[in-house]
């Protein structure tokens, strides 16, 4: 049974986050702090939330947050032109969902000129970013269409502090940024990713419906925490980064985890790179984890696991079971789940391929001295 999202009981908001992967070279005079490059040529940015945040306090995410009014406006056209114009605005085509289930409420603006989503989610990331890391992913007004290359971020404006306060209090000035700069957001350096929706854990809990997009930067720019909303940052490869959490010295939400473990698929930056431009017309899948609560722990079910239920009674409610999650593993063959054994111990089981061209993550299973 299959149906749409009701209103009334969980409050749902739309967000977007940017995955900045960013090329890694062996230290040089320009930068002589930076660590040797890893295995895998490239490091994610990765802000820990402040302690004091009412929504996964402490994490450790990729840059990101809720689409505002000011994101969709038309107010932005005139910065845009006249390079780039309605209604793509120069992106490839539009590319499509690629989950039905479950159905999500219309949440258009009906505002005249109004952007369409898919460039205001690439606003709004950016714009996130500048709030929470103060790294700017603009491109001036005046370039032109030009090969595809990896992105470079601006240098922050002298002024940093007093901009972002100003961003932070009324998101229309991040506009007033841009303006200021002569750049527009660089919308072309994002490419669609993946998509989440919040799995439901209580009764009225804040959910998200977050659209990720990938950026590939040639270099690390400088990253300056806000201190509000963001206590600290690093630089990982995905391998430091599952390392950092195993080792209990970061904690990642699953679906960090889970596009971490994904991108290390990819040996380089230019892997990765050549992957999102090959890819950019499939679309991406949006999932709604359903969540299996176990006799000892619970289990993260995503679309194409044989346990997973396409039931609308599920968007607001969780499977459980007297079974020990060893005997639901047991029992299955056909798995796409995410194991949380404990807090900083997760297990990703994967038996199958996407319909759809996606990579999806390699089999990481947690050794038993860890459980």
């Amino acid at each position: 049974m299959s149906g749409p999202l009701r209103s009334g009981t969980s409050s749902w908001r739309r967000a977007a986050t940017i995955v900045l992967a960013a090329g890694w070279t062996y230290p040089g005079p320009a930068a002589p702090s930076l660590p040797p490059p890893p295995a895998e040529g490239f490091r994610l940015l990765l802000l820990q939330r402040s302690t004091r945040q009412g929504f996964l306090p402490g994490a450790h995410v990729f840059p990101g947050g809720v689409l505002e009014a000011a994101d969709c406006s038309a107010d932005w056209l005139p910065l845009f032109a006249p390079h780039h114009r309605p209604p793509r605005f120069g992106l490839a085509p539009s590319p499509a969902l690629r989950t039905a289930f479950p159905e999500l409420p219309a949440a258009g603006t009906d505002a005249v000129g109004a952007l369409p989503d898919d460039v205001a989610f690439r606003i709004c990331a950016i714009r996130e970013t500048f709030e929470e890391a103060g790294v700017l992913l603009l491109r001036p007004r005046a370039s032109l269409a030009a090969a595809p290359e990896l992105a470079r971020a601006l240098p922050p404006p002298a002024d940093l502090a007093a901009w972002r306060a100003r961003v932070r209090r009324d998101p229309r000035h991040f506009l007033h940024l841009c303006a200021h700069l002569d750049c527009t957001p660089n919308i072309w350096a994002l490419h669609d990713w993946s998509a989440w929706l919040t799995p439901f854990w209580q009764p009225g809990g804040r959910r998200f419906d977050t659209t990720f997009f990938l950026c590939c930067v040639s270099e690390p720019p400088p990253v300056y925490p806000d201190l509000a909303e963001v206590a600290d940052c690093q630089w990982s490869s995905p391998s430091e980064a599952t390392q950092c959490f195993v080792s209990e010295a970061i904690w990642l939400p699953p679906p960090q985890f889970y596009e971490i473990r994904k991108l290390g698929n990819f040996a380089s930056l230019s892997d990765l790179y050549k992957f999102c431009l090959d890819h950019a017309l499939e679309g991406v899948e949006r999932w709604l984890p359903i969540t299996l609560l176990t006799a000892d722990g619970r289990i993260q079910l995503l679309p194409g696991d044989e346990l997973y239920l396409e039931d609308s009674d599920l968007i607001e409610n969780f499977l459980s079971t007297e079974k020990k999650t060893e005997e639901i593993m047991k029992e299955g063959k056909k798995f796409h789940r995410i194991v949380i054994h404990s807090h900083h111990v997760y297990s990703i089981h994967v038996t199958g391929q996407s319909k759809h061209k996606h990579v999806y993550p390699k089999n990481y299973v947690v050794s038993k001295s860890h459980l």
